[in-house]
């Protein structure tokens, strides 16, 4: 009877070290997930305090129309998604697409309560990628544009 009673508690122990590890696998692969998880937003939805005050995330919409400065490689414009804009700061060299009044996708956080700091900035060739959350007036000016 002893026997069996030990065979049961080492294959008890096994099941709870696989369990264990499995448990800790889950969560790390979990954690790197939601860390490296990118939300994407429009101006009007940063506008409205949707976007994560702390984090990355990427905004999309157009560059407004002579809202481009250039500072040697610092670059400010705005992006706006027809009903709000948010001004943006990049410091790299734009994509050759890069154009006012063009799609653009930016990548960063925000740097203050009106400044978007960008790391990345990837410029839209044209308007067969559309996110759903594009409002019906910036689809139709990418359509025309």
């Amino acid at each position: 009877m002893s026997l069996l009673t030990r065979k049961h508690k080492r294959r008890g122990a096994f099941l709870a070290v696989i369990l264990i590890a499995l448990s800790a696998a889950t969560f790390l692969m979990l954690r790197a997930f939601s860390e490296n998880l990118l939300f994407y937003f429009l101006p009007s939805q940063v506008k409205e305090g949707k976007a994560p005050a702390r984090h990355d995330f990427r905004m999309g919409g157009l560059v407004l129309q002579g809202s481009v400065k250039k500072d040697g490689l610092t670059v400010h414009f705005t992006v706006t998604d027809l009903h709000d804009s948010v001004p943006v700061v990049y410091t790299g060299i734009l994509p050759d697409l890069f154009h006012e009044g063009r799609g653009v996708i930016v990548e960063g956080r925000m740097s203050g309560p009106d400044l978007f700091k960008a790391d990345q900035v990837l410029a839209k060739h044209d308007a067969k990628y559309q996110p759903p959350e594009m409002t019906p007036e910036m689809k139709k000016y990418m359509q025309a544009h």
